[in-house]
């Protein structure tokens, strides 16, 4: 059994062979003058199964290039830049590793609330310009009181359901929209649950994003969500920046239609200085200082994750290959029965 570390991003491969054992062999694609080395065609026709580390790119070579691959893992959440229907109709079953980060990612969200509902970042900055003059609570814009206030969230899964939880701790009322949560989800978590996007907008002070990148939710926090909000409501999102329309979250803010948006994800990453909302964020405009909160895809990490993630990877790559296991399987609806090359005559 062959198992690739396809794009490996980390120092070394040390704890991927401790968990994997005796009796595999294991193959690492690096980098030189930071580009990805190739894999060999030779190479690629031996290989078994594929843990790919990047989230924004593809494989090395077409499915048709790896005629033995069962399994292939995103070792992280998402997993849009890979063709799921091309791996499935291949006879390869696609994986992802959806709790990796789930704290880390809930408390993320609540850290980037905290910082824009506590003025954290307002006050550091002016402390930091003028330590006598920037010593008063009255500069931060974005300063309210948490308790009894509602914690929106769009998409109740385990990470909105983390973050949630988080936020009632503070005293806030929890509502949320996610159209694929069976009936009486609501009573169970004891939350408001909302037909629509537009009614949970309308009733969150703050609303925090916790949605799978498709093409369903491409966009769907844009120009007609945002005119549903509250003037004052905050905005979180720490899923996919795919799901925010920048510009017209720009607007919002710049007609302060809403009040402040914390993002550590963004549509084009690294963060485009160009775009009008960050040019104005990093030059440090009046109107957005202290409204806005960036960081840099962050939210999933910490040393602890990390260590995660990998060993979660190994395991499901080798439960696949071992059992035929397809839990956490993305692309089930395209999966192929497996078609074993024939002998030779």
């Amino acid at each position: 059994m062959r198992i690739l570390l396809s794009q490996f991003r980390h120092p070394d491969d040390r704890l991927e062979r401790e968990v994997i054992g005796s009796g595999v062999d294991l193959i690492v694609q690096t980098a030189r003058d930071g580009a990805w080395i190739p894999i060999p065609a030779e190479v690629r026709e031996t290989i078994d199964g594929i843990i790919h580390s990047p989230p924004n790119t593809d494989v090395d070579g077409s499915p048709a290039d790896y005629p033995n691959v069962r399994a292939l893992v995103r070792a992280g959440v998402g997993f849009d830049a890979l063709d799921l229907k091309a791996w499935g109709q291949h006879g390869t079953a696609v994986f992802n590793v959806p709790d990796y980060g789930t704290s880390e990612v809930a408390d993320h969200a609540i850290g980037l609330m905290l910082a824009l509902t506590r003025g954290i970042l307002t006050y550091q900055d002016a402390i930091r310009a003028d330590p006598a003059k920037g010593w008063t609570h009255g500069i931060a814009p974005v300063v309210r009181r948490l308790r009894d206030a509602v914690f929106g969230v769009v998409g109740l899964g385990r990470i909105g359901l983390g973050a949630a939880t988080r936020a009632r701790a503070f005293g806030m009322q929890i509502a949320f929209h996610d159209p694929y949560l069976p009936s009486g989800m609501e009573i169970a978590v004891g939350a408001r649950r909302c037909s629509s996007l537009q009614e949970l907008m309308a009733v969150s002070d703050v609303v925090s994003i916790h949605a799978p990148a498709t093409e369903e939710t491409h966009g769907l926090i844009g120009a007609e969500a945002l005119a549903h909000a509250k003037p004052e409501l905050v905005l979180i999102n720490t899923a996919r920046g795919s799901i925010v329309d920048l510009d017209a979250l720009y607007h919002a803010l710049r007609t302060r239609r809403i009040w402040a948006a914390g993002l550590d994800v963004l549509q084009k990453e690294p963060a485009d200085p160009s775009h009008p909302l960050v040019a104005a964020w990093r030059s440090g405009e009046d109107w957005i200082a202290g409204r806005l909160a960036l960081t840099p895809h962050a939210g999933f990490y910490s040393p602890a994750s990390l260590v995660d993630m990998r060993v979660k990877s190994v395991e499901t790559v080798l439960r696949h290959l071992r059992t035929g296991d397809l839990a956490n399987c993305v692309n089930t609806e395209f999966l192929a029965k497996r078609r074993l090359p024939r002998s030779a005559d």
